[in-house]
């Protein structure tokens, strides 16, 4: 077998006219359309900024601010596959589209600018009510979304990568409109709150209802009711289970780690890891690194949740203890100066550091802005030393996994549909049930939204009997825990 033996005629037998014609790789593609491929980038417009930029959909509206309109094909692409995976937040649409619970509701929007948001966006608009959409995060906007839909009319003014100064003309763009006033506001850590309390107090004024779900946000709300400064009720989504338990946690288990690769392709086996924070963000972060093989240690400044941490296999140790020695550190307390210069000057070379929870305060990066700075990828940064170290920064502190990865489609189906619920609810509240103050969302929603995604699964409730019921003291169509119940 002369042939076969050798490897030269081997390799030289294969065909190689139509598999490897390269040089005429790109006319092989089966799509020769203007949408074949995509860029995110405007050849003709190359470097203008967004807000320099005159824009108009195919309506003739110009009442966005996007940084490509013209990408808006494949944001409608993104969005159809995040609702395939978003069966919850679909079946809210269609069950309750012919009521329109929502019609005469003016929303602002500051949330993620994403495919899975944009469902959400899409379903309170089919449920009657108009919206504003602005971003909560200056690096999670995925730029042909927001183009997808500024096309189908919504005024949404968001792009990746904006300025501090930006962010809040973004924010101010959609609450100041000369034919449109809001008395609904959806946010994502209380800047539109914040901008509106601020800058417009009689518009603030008439709102019917916030409903805020991140921990920041509901932080804030909670210091304006204390200060006597809530005027309008407003609906803690944060807390509701459906959140905590599904999105801080879920989410961010199967989050982290696709942040981390894309953004470093770093191996987690044998790596050592702090984890800030052991809540639910906490515990989704340690849960899956732990998986894959890393040494995780915790840090914690609550008793109880530091006591979890050791029942699940991990130490809690206190930073200055490690930082010397790890490879990888996450913050997820939602708290401000959790890693300082202090302890960045002790870590190794090639750190990789990164935040999880929702503000970028945890990270104290403006101390490193003396230092130099060179970017590596997108979201990636060498931050160097004099001396020669350099430590690797994710999203300049900002959430890591919304800003180098995406999040699961599934679970923001949860939360979207839980913030649906929570907007109905107070829209369409009688005068004088909800005060100003924050409010959790009631039990019975959060049962709702967890049976609107069980048919996923094929999952089949038991029913209780009459005589069970009485024994538990329940109704036999819920809620079927206490308000006090742990879950």
């Amino acid at each position: 077998m002369p042939a076969f033996k050798d490897r030269t005629r081997r390799r030289m037998s294969l065909p190689i006219g139509p598999y490897l014609n390269l040089d005429n790789r790109r006319s092989s593609t089966a799509s020769t359309g203007s949408d074949s491929s995509y860029c995110d980038t405007s050849s003709d417009e190359e470097g203008k900024l967004p807000r320099d930029k005159h824009q108009v959909n195919s309506s003739g509206s110009s009442d966005f601010c996007v940084k490509n309109i013209k990408q808006h094909a494949f944001g409608r692409r993104e969005i159809e596959i995040a609702e395939q995976e978003m069966p919850g937040i679909v079946a809210l649409r269609q069950r309750a589209d012919g009521e329109k619970p929502l019609k005469g509701a003016k929303i602002i929007c500051c949330t993620h600018v994403n495919a899975q948001t944009a469902v959400l966006i899409e379903t309170l608009i089919t449920l009657g009510a108009s919206v504003r959409w602005a971003a909560c995060n200056i690096y999670s906007t995925q730029n042909e979304v927001a183009s997808a839909v500024a096309e189908a009319g919504v005024p949404v003014y968001a792009w990746r990568g904006e300025s501090e100064e930006d962010f809040w003309w973004c924010i101010d763009k959609c609450i100041h409109s000369d034919s449109w006033q809001p008395n609904m506001i959806l946010d994502d850590g209380g800047d539109a709150t914040h901008l509106m309390l601020k800058k417009y107090p009689a518009m603030f004024r008439g709102i019917k209802g916030i409903v805020e779900e991140s921990v920041t946000g509901v932080h804030r709300l909670y210091q304006l009711s204390k200060a006597q400064k809530l005027t309008v009720p407003a609906m803690n989504v944060n807390d509701s289970v459906t959140k905590t338990k599904f999105d801080n946690l879920y989410s961010c288990r199967e989050s982290i780690l696709d942040a981390l690769k894309r953004a470093t392709d770093v191996m987690f086996g044998g790596k050592h890891v702090l984890v800030c924070g052991y809540g639910e963000v906490g515990k989704g972060c340690c849960s899956a690194l732990k998986g894959m093989g890393a040494v995780v240690c915790v840090s914690e400044i609550d008793p109880i949740c530091a006591l979890q941490a050791c029942m699940d296999g991990f130490r809690v140790v206190k930073v200055n203890e490690v930082v010397r020695n790890i490879d990888i550190l996450v913050t997820a307390t939602g708290n401000k100066n959790v890693v300082t210069r202090e302890h960045m000057d002790k870590m190794k070379n090639g750190c990789i550091l990164c935040n999880m929870g929702h503000s970028n305060t945890e990270i104290d990066v403006q101390s490193l802005r003396g230092l130099t700075w060179e970017k590596v990828r997108s979201q990636v940064d060498h931050i160097i030393w004099p001396d020669g170290k350099r430590i690797i920064l994710l999203a300049e502190g900002r959430l890591a996994n919304l800003s180098c990865s995406t999040i699961p489609s599934f679970v923001v189906s949860i939360t979207a549909s839980t913030q649906a619920l929570a907007l109905i609810e107070l829209f369409s509240a009688p005068a004088g049930r909800y005060k100003g103050d924050v409010y959790l969302l009631p039990k019975k929603m959060d049962e709702y939204v967890a049976s609107l995604h069980l048919p996923t699964f094929d999952a089949h409730l038991t029913e209780m009997t009459e005589d069970q019921a009485r024994y538990m003291g329940l109704n036999r169509a819920g809620p079927f825990k206490q308000a006090y119940y742990r879950y």
